[in-house]
């Protein structure tokens, strides 16, 4: 089995930057690495990384997703079932039918409250659907939600750079799970505030993934990537037998 490309696919309010200390470290193991842009649109995210897929890559793929990255990674299909394996990292792993919205209300997030407002900055934005808004993180909700273990100065860039996840994308129902026909790995953040660690491993081990821990916030690709490059490097080692 020749090497396998990684596909990383990052989550809300961030960027394919987000994968920086990971994708240096696994290039600097020998594999092709791309972080497509994830559109946090809704049901685009998915047919978008679906097509990236089948057009920049050839061979096997080990496939990750980050926060709602996972979401998008779940419903990705690419033809000749070249995804061989999944890896998520603080990640929602959806079954069939879940939202996020469903997955984060009483969830103890902070993002799963009555009133979003408190966390959210919510804007509209040109050619979504009626109502539709864009989500922006306040900068508390950076600070000390999302990137608390970070340095200020790259929180502060997070709240000024960050691309918001609409409205919509969090009550679009996830399709057929792919993990269901697909070995999967789960990395969980042990200091995550927006999915909270008991969450992230009730999924993970409905899904039969091999479980392991970063400690760390949210952004634990960043504070803490190691833990998420062993968990890919074992992805992969595992579709190369």
């Amino acid at each position: 089995m020749p090497k396998p490309t990684i596909v990383l696919v990052h989550g809300a309010w961030t960027d394919g930057s987000s994968w920086n200390a990971v994708a240096y470290a696994l290039r600097d193991k020998g594999f092709r690495v791309f972080a497509p842009t994830n559109l946090l649109r809704g049901a685009a995210d998915a047919a978008y990384v679906s097509s990236f897929i089948a057009q920049r890559t050839s061979g096997p793929v080990v496939l990750v997703g980050h926060c709602y990255g996972g979401f998008v990674t779940t419903n990705v299909v690419t033809p000749g079932s070249d995804i061989k394996a999944l890896v998520y990292v603080n990640a929602f792993i959806p079954d069939e039918g879940d939202t996020l919205s469903q997955i984060l209300g009483g969830s103890g997030s902070v993002f799963g409250v009555a009133d979003p407002t408190t966390v959210l900055d919510l804007v509209g934005y040109p050619g979504g659907p009626d109502g539709d808004t864009e989500a922006f993180l306040t900068p508390y909700a950076v600070h000390e939600v999302l990137a608390h273990d970070l340095s200020e100065a790259d929180r502060w860039m997070i709240v000024e750079s960050q691309r918001p996840i609409t409205g919509i994308a969090g009550l679009i129902p996830s399709g057929p799970a792919a993990w269901k026909s697909l070995p999967s790995w789960a990395v969980i953040g042990t200091e995550d505030r927006v999915v909270p660690p008991d969450v992230q491993r009730t999924m993970a081990k409905r899904a039969g993934a091999t479980i392991s821990e970063a400690v760390g916030s949210h952004l634990s690709i960043i504070s803490n990537p190691q833990p998420t490059i062993d968990a890919v490097l074992a992805a992969a080692a595992f579709v190369e037998t």
